[in-house]
Formats: structure tokens, C-alpha cells, sequence
């Protein structure tokens, strides 16, 4: 059964942008994508354990920060070395303006 987290107001992310949500000791990203979809992963690079919330958003890419591997954000799919394992991606959906994510533990 999902357990809707509210994460933000739906303006509060820009088009092909993403902010840092973290809740307890984890983070996630959620990301706006450029037909105005919204979707969550896990917001630390599968290589390093760098916040993707400092990397640059480029379609439905986002390129960690720090040695420039990429994730499509709707799937998770590693898709640029050094980043080779794929990061969980959360269910969305957008209320009242609102961003909930699917955090429930799977």
C-alpha cells in the first residue's frame, strides 16, 4: 500500500530542474521534466554517494556533479560512466499543486 509523503508545492521546481527533498536519513530527487511530468529517485549518485541535487538537469537526464555520470530520471537507468548501477525511482502524483512521493520501503 503507498504511503503518500508531501514533498513540495509543484511550482517550487522550475522546468528540466530538481530539488532535494530528504525525510528521516534518507534523499530523494524530484525532478520536473520538460512536458511538466514530475518524478522521484533516489538523490545520491549510485557511484559515489553524491547528492544529485547539485547535478545538471538536460532533458530527462540528470548528470551527477561530481565525476558527470547520468541517470534517466524516469526510469533510473545508469546511462553515462562511471555510474553503472541504477537508482530507485518513487511513484508521484501532483494534487492541489502539491508533489507527493511513494517512499514506502520496498
Amino acid at each position: 500500500m503507498a504511503t503518500w509523503t508531501r514533498a513540495c508545492a509543484a511550482d517550487d521546481i522550475e522546468s528540466e530542474d530538481l530539488i532535494r527533498f530528504d525525510q528521516g536519513e534518507r534523499t530523494f530527487a524530484i525532478y520536473r521534466s520538460p512536458d511538466d511530468e514530475y518524478f522521484c529517485t533516489d538523490g545520491l549518485c549510485t557511484h559515489e554517494k553524491v547528492h544529485l541535487a547539485d547535478g545538471l538537469v538536460m532533458d530527462h537526464l540528470i548528470e551527477c556533479p561530481m565525476h558527470n555520470g547520468q541517470f534517466d530520471y524516469r526510469t533510473g537507468a545508469a546511462t553515462r560512466s562511471p555510474a553503472c548501477d541504477a537508482l530507485r525511482t518513487y511513484a508521484v502524483k501532483v494534487e492541489g499543486g502539491e508533489v507527493f512521493i511513494d517512499i514506502t520501503e520496498g
